[in-house]
């Protein structure tokens, strides 16, 4: 029952904290900042529940996958609030579920898998659903159309993200929901301050771009986040990674229509009948 919970909180609360991102995206805040706002407010409240933890029980493999977790963490949501920013939720949203065509690519090379008949099905549908909703914006579905930024972006962020949640797993699986949830946040908010550190980022112009007109929406973002990675620790801790992975795909619709919902985004019919191909043939793809 629990694990159902936890399932439509996450399927829920992702969507939302998109939405917000793009609010926060439209006052000026650079993308990478907003993550790192988001990491390290959510840090600061888990300091609460710091000491729950037998922090010395960890070993040095452990304490390498949290490092790895924060770098491509901090990448992976830099580079998705970098695509909702300049790019549609109704687009960005169902793009997705490309993860489980990467998961693919992955096995080819790295392990030598061809992937089998079933799998070739999933991505057909993959190809249609994406072209209904390419069509809805007036673009070719081509090779070209992932060199749009917002869709080169998504891309980048759903790899990184896909490997974040294979982590993220095993740290669950190690140390538990809460810890791994509180070494999320603050690994994430290191890696994402020291990149904004690398980058020399104005911290002072960010600091007063954070006023009443927006503070809601960090604080919103901070509060789906929360709910996002806590419910996903759950999902993760009942469930394997590719068969989460696959549910956590039906968001995939209700960004489409928070994207003509709040942004008046066009052509929300033909977008949420490409998704709902796309969200199958993603299903078949990871879960055959």
């Amino acid at each position: 029952m629990l694990s159902i919970i936890a399932l439509i909180v996450r399927i829920l609360s992702n969507p939302c904290s998109n939405l917000f991102q793009k609010k926060i995206g439209a006052s000026g805040a650079i993308s990478l900042w907003i993550s790192f706002f988001s990491y390290f407010t959510l840090s600061v409240f888990s300091l609460f529940f710091v000491n729950s933890t037998n922090w010395q029980s960890f070993n040095l493999d452990f304490w390498t996958i949290v490092i790895c977790t924060g770098i491509v963490g901090a990448f992976g949501n830099w580079f998705l609030v970098e695509a909702i920013k300049c790019g549609e939720l109704s687009i960005l949203g169902p793009i997705n579920t490309y993860k489980s065509i990467v998961s693919i690519l992955f096995a080819l090379v790295l392990l030598k898998e061809l992937p089998n008949f079933t799998q070739f099905f999933g991505i057909i549908f993959i190809i249609i659903g994406s072209y209904f909703i390419f069509d809805a914006i007036g673009e070719k579905f081509t090779p070209k159309i992932f060199l749009r930024r917002d869709i080169r972006y998504r891309i980048f962020a759903l790899i990184l993200t896909a490997l974040e949640a294979v982590f993220i797993k095993k740290i669950v699986l190690i140390a538990g929901v809460s810890t791994a949830f509180i070494l999320w946040c603050t690994s994430s908010a290191l890696f994402s301050f020291l990149i904004l550190l690398f980058l020399k980022t104005d911290f002072k112009r960010e600091l007063l771009l954070v006023n009443k007109s927006n503070l809601k929406f960090y604080f919103c973002l901070a509060c789906t986040l929360f709910l996002m990675q806590i419910s996903s620790n759950i999902v993760f801790e009942k469930i394997n990674v590719s068969c989460a992975l696959a549910l956590f795909q039906l968001s995939s619709l209700i960004s489409v229509i928070f994207g003509w919902k709040y942004f008046g985004e066009k052509q929300i019919k033909k977008k949420i009948f490409g998704t709902i191909i796309m969200i199958f043939g993603s299903i078949i793809i990871i879960l055959s």
